[in-house]
Order: structure tokens, then C-alpha cells, then sequence
């Protein structure tokens, strides 16, 4: 897939510093496909869009970030251990992995921000 060839879902999520979630984020497996501030633009294995967002200055963020939302990846070459173990090389949370009665084996990871990545892989 060219990088002009949009998926037709995204999230977007406000970080507060761009550069260390840049970082967070490739070294999970995402690639970094666009930086245009304030946004960069992130692809997981062709299947998921990230859009890290610079919080303007005169916004600041406040309060916790991904209550109530788990943003959804499946993964596909990459083992959901191998993506827990990158996490953690990072400093991350990590919550798993749990095989769920729906067969999947699946891990949250919190990002530096505080939002709540669900990787998914076949149980």
C-alpha cells in the first residue's frame, strides 16, 4: 500500500510531546508515514492510522486521556508478545496478554499520553 492510499478509518489522538510519542510509537512497530505539524501520521502494518496531534500552547491538556476508550489493532506479523515486550523495553504499561473467551490473545499498552492501545492476534 502507497502512502497515498488512505485507510478509510483514523484516530486521532492530542499528545503532549510529539517527538517522544514519534518514538513510542515506531518503536511498537508503527511507521511513520507524513509530518506535517502539528500533525504526524502513523501506520500500523497497513491496517490502522494513528494521527499524533501537538496539543496547541495555548490548550495544554488536562486530566487523563483514554478513559473509556481502547483503540482497537489487530496484528499480523508481529505477535501481540513481541509487541508487549517493545512496550515495556519502553518503559510502557502493559496489561496482558489474556486469551478471551472470544479467541483472541490480547494486550493493552498505555502510551506516554495516557491512551490505551489493544492489540489483537487469533487465540
Amino acid at each position: 500500500m502507497e502512502r497515498d492510499q488512505l485507510l478509510s478509518s483514523f484516530v486521532k489522538v492530542l499528545v503532549s510531546d510529539t517527538e517522544r510519542s514519534v518514538r513510542f510509537y515506531e518503536a511498537l512497530g508503527f511507521k511513520r508515514l507524513n509530518a506535517d505539524p502539528p500533525f504526524v501520521h502513523m501506520r500500523w502494518e497497513n491496517q490502522a492510522e494513528v494521527y499524533l496531534v501537538a496539543v496547541p500552547a495555548a490548550m495544554g491538556l488536562q486530566g487523563p486521556r483514554g478513559v473509556g476508550v481502547l483503540i482497537g489493532i489487530r496484528v499480523g506479523a508481529m505477535s501481540v508478545d513481541e509487541v508487549a515486550s517493545r512496550a515495556r523495553a519502553h518503559g510502557a504499561h502493559v496489561d496482558g496478554p489474556t486469551v478471551q473467551p472470544w479467541f483472541t490473545k490480547e494486550i493493552v499498552v498505555t502510551d506516554p499520553d495516557g491512551y490505551r492501545l489493544n492489540f489483537i492476534e487469533p487465540a
